[in-house]
């Protein structure tokens, strides 16, 4: 059950507190937002918008036959460097938009026929995200949250999500932070991802779809395959069941190219083969998973979004 308006509009105050020596994400970095500094990400307090379409390019669930309402946020709280979104993951493209707009346009991307609203990389925006949803919801706002992030996560912040995000749609990058911070600058990746999604699962359980297919509440994590299992996907799969549960729904990601600055390293500049993929496949049904996303190996083949287009995904 959705929380009530009041109780938003608190979370949203908290959120924006929070923002005062920011420790929105577990960077920690103390800048005051409210007063336009601006930390590791380099959002300041409104929220940096790149793109916000209908998007049919993620997971069948997610996307059904009327796409999910994404809103593209821009700058990020990491630094991947094979990041396929980096034009606006590094603040080059994306333009500051008022709260009152971001509630506008979920209403707009309701009245276009979206599955849900999808906010991608909110982290860093997540007070701005909650105030506008709030304005959104009492303007008739009624599809599914859909919280699309990095996985790099603070604790404190996500419990106060509790009751107003439906779908939690979280990265799973790394099982070494060795890997993560040589690959995304960030050394203390893994705990906090992990320590984020036990307590998002708590949350919303495992993925329930209604009768049409679509998502309307629960866990999906993302697992990016990476060339050299620098992803670590066997330590991964193996702390998910042992953690979480064999029911959880798992997006597994074939589409690894080596984008940005992933070229400067040897071990990134290539695609994965057909047997580290397959490898990962294999050892999810060993361990008894039922709910996982199999990507086709030529997703390999997909073109990349380009966010100075209107239309960033051309392809899907």
């Amino acid at each position: 059950m959705r929380c009530s308006s009041d109780e938003i509009l608190e979370v949203a105050k908290k959120l924006k507190q929070i923002a005062r020596s920011c420790r929105l994400c577990p960077r920690e970095c103390g800048v005051d937002r409210t007063d336009d500094e601006r930390g590791y990400c380099g959002a300041g307090l409104l929220p940096s918008v790149s793109s916000i379409v209908k998007h049919f390019g993620e997971e069948p669930p997610l996307v059904g036959n009327r796409g999910a309402g994404t809103i593209f946020f821009s700058y990020c709280n990491l630094r991947c460097v094979y990041c396929q979104n980096h034009q606006i993951s590094r603040g080059v493209i994306g333009e500051e938009c008022s709260i009152q707009r971001l509630a506008s346009e979920m209403i707009s991307l309701q009245a276009q026929g979206a599955l849900n609203i999808e906010p991608v990389s909110p982290t860093h925006q997540v007070h701005a995200f909650i105030e506008a949803l709030e304005l959104g919801l009492s303007k008739g706002l009624d599809l599914p949250i859909v919280y699309n992030c990095g996985g790099y996560e603070s604790l404190d912040v996500v419990k106060l999500l509790d009751g107003i995000v439906d779908i939690y749609l979280p990265d799973l990058k790394y099982a070494d932070n060795n890997a993560a911070a040589k690959y995304s600058d960030c050394p203390d990746y893994v705990e906090h991802a992990r320590t984020a999604i036990v307590e998002m699962y708590s949350q919303v359980g495992d993925l329930k779809l209604d009768s049409d297919g679509n998502a309307v509440r629960g866990l999906m994590i993302r697992h990016l395959v990476l060339p050299n299992d620098i992803s670590g996907s066997i330590d991964t799969l193996h702390w998910i069941k042992a953690n979480l549960s064999v029911n959880v729904t798992i997006s597994l990601m074939a589409q690894y190219s080596p984008q940005y600055e992933a070229r400067r390293f040897n071990e990134l500049n290539r695609r994965i083969n057909r047997a580290e993929y397959d490898r990962a496949v294999d050892l999810c049904w060993e361990l008894g998973f039922e709910n996982v996303f199999i990507q086709d190996f030529q997703s390999q083949d997909l073109g990349l979004p380009d966010f100075s287009e209107d239309e960033p995904f051309r392809w899907g």
